[in-house]
């Protein structure tokens, strides 16, 4: 009778760490993280490719489900974008450059008024970049953006607004990446 019940309680064990993971490309994202107390669910995934190579999985997690990017870009509810790098060609120095182009693109230009803190951001991203390490940018809802790499908290940035043009590098009209958008907002499996 031990071994009956022995079995079962692996089997629910196995079915619940199955469930509590979502797989992306070659990567495992959780299905739920936490932030500041606040439960967070995987809304979509998607991965980005450069000329055919596969650089990184991103994951945007949200309170409920969205697949309008407006929603997500003006909601001043807690959610956060996570990007696991699975390429050696993403480097911090590549990091670094793609978030400012990033931000240029979703401010049409116009960073001035959250250029001190685009310059503490990628200040952040300082340290060697190595495969399998990820990134959580985390909206706190009223607050603004903690961001952690490989779980270890690394700075935070003030301010919705600055939640709004990092959010808006993936989710805007002129994406980082169409792929990773529409995997995000669950339009693209």
């Amino acid at each position: 009778m031990n071994k009956i019940i022995t079995l079962v309680f692996t089997a629910v064990l196995i079915s619940t760490a199955a469930i509590a993971q979502v797989r992306v490309g070659d990567i495992v994202l959780p299905y739920k993280v936490n932030f500041d107390g606040e439960d967070l669910t995987l809304n979509g995934a998607g991965i980005r490719s450069v000329l055919g190579f596969k650089t990184y999985s991103g994951g945007l997690y949200t309170k409920q489900k969205y697949s309008d990017p407006k929603i997500v870009l003006e909601s001043d509810e807690s959610m956060s974008i996570r990007l696991n790098i699975i390429s050696k060609k993403v480097t911090n120095t590549r990091m670094i450059k793609v978030f400012r182009k990033g931000f240029d693109d979703a401010m049409f230009g116009n960073t001035e008024s959250i250029q001190d803190r685009i310059e503490d951001f990628l200040k952040l991203f300082a340290s060697p970049t190595q495969i399998n390490d990820f990134y959580e940018m985390a909206y706190i809802k009223g607050k603004g953006v903690k961001t952690y790499k490989n779980g270890e908290e690394i700075g935070f940035i003030k301010g919705r607004d600055f939640k709004y043009a990092l959010f808006k590098i993936w989710l805007g009209n002129e994406p980082a990446c169409e792929l990773i958008k529409g995997g995000m907002l669950g339009l693209s499996k």
